[in-house]
């Protein structure tokens, strides 16, 4: 009897956690999402390996800030040494992009339609790496059945891009494991085509760092070109002190 009731206890108190999971829109658990992958500041070095058509593989060492939860961002090379600190600003969530280029000096501000390029022609955009809040502002959110993703059990979520928003993809499907809302996958598709299925980020190697669920690898593979693009973090570091004039220009060509 007593083991009964205990069962029966133990089954009363999950019931709360299960209805409180399924009961989670697709807005919430994107705002979830992006809370935890727009910390207020970070820092982190990490290597970029492309893979090209041509079977070509270049890999670049970079080192990445971010403040005011992705609405700031700065990259600056350190290896190879054709591109050994150049860098890029990105302010207002990759709206407004400037490259240094340390052989001239020179600094050159992008046009708007830049943050859909290729970022040293690898499989990621300029969007994809400092577009901040656009989950929540360029799209809206639907749930989708619950699945199994890489193991973890997930919830699926469809972001379908809003009339009025100029973001690179039409629609971006995304799951999410339940434990601790981290994005494991997302498959982007075209931007005129939302049947288009044009890339696929895979991320993996999942650790806790400064408390915040962190991805040490994360692999893009581009569906239209048939090249593939890798990142793996070497450091990474949050909630520390960065000051706001490293976000500026004249920064650029320290």
């Amino acid at each position: 009897m007593r083991r009964i009731l205990l069962f029966t206890a133990y089954f009363i108190l999950l019931i709360p956690t299960i209805t409180s999971s399924q009961s989670y829109s697709g807005k919430e658990i994107i705002e979830k999402v992006n809370e935890l992958l727009n910390p207020e500041a970070s820092y982190g070095k990490a290597s970029m390996t492309i893979l090209t058509t041509s079977g070509d593989v270049r890999t670049f060492i970079y080192e990445q800030w971010s403040k005011g939860k992705g609405e700031k961002n700065l990259v600056r090379y350190i290896k190879p040494v054709r591109v050994k600190d150049q860098a890029i600003l990105m302010l207002n969530n990759a709206d407004d992009i400037w490259s240094y280029f340390p052989r001239t000096r020179r600094i050159r501000k992008l046009a708007t339609h830049a943050k859909k390029q290729k970022m040293q022609g690898s499989d990621f955009s300029y969007e994809d790496m400092g577009s901040g809040d656009t989950f929540l502002d360029d799209y809206s959110a639907k749930r989708l059945e619950d699945e199994v993703k890489q193991g973890y059990e997930c919830y699926k979520v469809e972001l379908n891009r809003n009339v009025d928003s100029d973001a690179s993809y039409s629609r971006i499907v995304i799951w999410i494991i339940k434990e601790n809302f981290y994005p494991i996958c997302l498959n982007y598709y075209h931007e005129n085509d939302e049947t288009f299925l044009e890339k696929v980020l895979v991320q993996s190697e999942i650790r806790i760092i400064d408390g915040i669920p962190t991805a040490m690898k994360s692999v893009m593979n581009n569906k239209k070109d048939n090249t593939r693009t890798q990142i793996e973090l070497i450091n990474i570091k949050y909630n520390i002190d960065l000051k706001d004039d490293l976000f500026t220009e004249r920064s650029l060509k320290k």
